[in-house]
């Protein structure tokens, strides 16, 4: 008999000399390709006739032409890592307080009075208006932008490590005490598979926000980083520049999230497909 699915099935043996399972390969969509080069296309033309003036938004062919000048300068390679290990530190620091505050409300009911109303207050709070009062408490330095990207990383993972403790199906924790088993028993194979789809979803928004959270505590006095190179940009009107650390945090996005799909895969492969 096994819990840890979150449904309570009997585990039948491999059939004798079965083949093993082998993963589909499913090619891509090719059709989610088509309006990205479309607005491309078009993007390119109004450049090219004048319709888009350069001072406004520069073409995409000199977008390029810019990236691979900064990337052959390290500028582009300096701001990637101090971007990243801000995240990084950010992202640790808010997953910690995010996980443990949404166990601890949703497992007792003493903590969800405690810890809940505040959380809800404070996650309604925009990033600009924060800044004044971090930059009085932490300074210009690094921490008020590491904090930053904490608070943000924090929210969303509390609101669906929360929801998913909170939704644990009743009777699959009866039929865990029918069977005997321990408080700890009934976490471990019932509550926290069954919180881990919602987790992974807030893992999923809140990597998205903390790139949201950097590119605003990257103006802040930074003199690294991508949102640096963005605003040194913007000084000497290069468009091109400025695009090219917009597609940076887009990729970083995109690649991010990603990566958290391909763990909730691997992590998930119990659901039915």
């Amino acid at each position: 008999m096994s819990l840890s699915t979150g449904v309570l099935t009997r585990a039948e043996p491999a059939a004798p000399g079965a083949p093993p399972r082998r993963t589909r390969w499913r090619r891509p969509n090719l059709r989610r390709w088509i309006s990205p080069i479309a607005l491309l296309a078009v993007w390119q033309i109004a450049s090219a006739t004048g319709l888009l003036p350069p001072d406004k938004l520069s073409s995409p062919w000199t977008v390029v032409q810019a990236g691979a000048e900064v990337i052959r300068s390290g500028e582009l390679g300096t701001a990637f890592a101090v971007s990243i290990g801000r995240v990084g530190a950010g992202f640790v620091l808010g997953a910690a307080v995010g996980i443990a505050l949404g166990v601890l409300a949703g497992l007792s009911r003493w903590g969800e009075a405690l810890v809940d109303p505040p959380v809800q207050m404070l996650r309604t709070l925009p990033f600009l208006g924060l800044i004044p009062l971090f930059i009085l408490w932490f300074g210009i330095g690094e921490q008020t932008k590491i904090l930053l990207v904490a608070l943000g990383v924090a929210f969303p993972l509390y609101l669906n490590v929360h929801s998913g403790i909170r939704a644990t199906d009743e009777r699959l924790v009866e039929a865990t005490r029918a069977l005997g088993f321990t408080r700890a028993e009934r976490l471990w194979h019932v509550v926290l598979p069954g919180a881990l789809p919602p987790a992974l979803v807030g893992l999923r928004q809140s990597l998205g926000l903390a790139w949201l959270a950097l590119i605003v505590g990257e103006t802040v006095n930074a003199d690294a980083g991508v949102g640096y190179l963005i605003n040194n940009a913007r000084d000497f009107l290069r468009t091109d520049v400025v695009v090219v650390g917009l597609v940076v945090y887009a990729l970083l996005g995109l690649a991010t999230d990603a990566l958290v799909r391909l763990l909730e895969r691997r992590a998930l492969r119990w659901r039915a497909r």
